[in-house]
């Protein structure tokens, strides 16, 4: 290559090193919030539930309103792992304000879910029927029978522990007969016969 050919070449790459934009540093909340799921996934939560505290503290001061909700749903999961469930509601909560506000119906039917299984821990009876008939609700909208029949599921067990037999057997019934709209006469057998379980065990 001749001098003056290399000389524009090397102006070319130092000219090009000069221009190219640094990489921007990964936000330090987000690295906290991604390393707190790399501990939990690794199954160390008490770290893991520092990391997403910090994470939760630095989305905070950044006004990012779905870190905030992401740190706060997995913070309610690992209340809720030890057993915590009036925290795990809290963070629950909040997460399910910002999804509320954003119109994210997939993550508010997750959160519901979860709300639900925790005031089921506590005995909160009430309450988590009226969010499973809520979600059953939203799945029917939607029109998605898997969702409805597994929460279905879950609001016949609950009606169960609240000593509401016949409701549970009802709700069987409802279970079965969409499993037959469907054509999944095994399934649809299978519920009937929990339905008359459920009501030969209250004699």
């Amino acid at each position: 290559m001749k001098q003056k050919e290399k000389k524009k070449v090397n102006e070319q790459k130092e000219n090009q090193d000069i221009n190219e934009e640094p990489r921007e540093a990964e936000d330090p909340a987000r690295a906290d919030y991604n390393k707190g799921k790399e501990l939990r996934a690794a199954g160390d939560e008490a770290q893991a539930a520092s990391f997403f505290h910090n994470a939760l503290v630095g989305f905070e001061q950044n006004g990012d309103d779905q870190g905030v909700a992401n740190a706060s749903d997995q913070l309610g999961d690992i209340c809720a792992a030890r057993q915590n469930h009036e925290k795990a509601i809290a963070h629950y909560q909040r997460a399910y304000t910002i999804c509320d506000k954003e119109n994210d119906m997939f993550s508010l039917i997750a959160l519901q879910k979860k709300m639900g299984a925790a005031q089921r821990a506590l005995k909160q009876y009430d309450k988590a029927v009226n969010i499973y008939l809520n979600v059953i609700d939203i799945y029917a909208g939607y029109n998605n029978p898997a969702g409805t029949v597994n929460v279905m599921e879950e609001l016949a067990k609950l009606y169960l522990e609240m000593g509401e037999r016949q409701k549970s057997a009802d709700t069987y019934r409802t279970i079965a007969s969409i499993h037959k709209n469907f054509k999944h006469n095994i399934q649809a057998q299978e519920f009937m016969d929990k339905a008359v379980q459920v009501e030969q065990d209250a004699v």
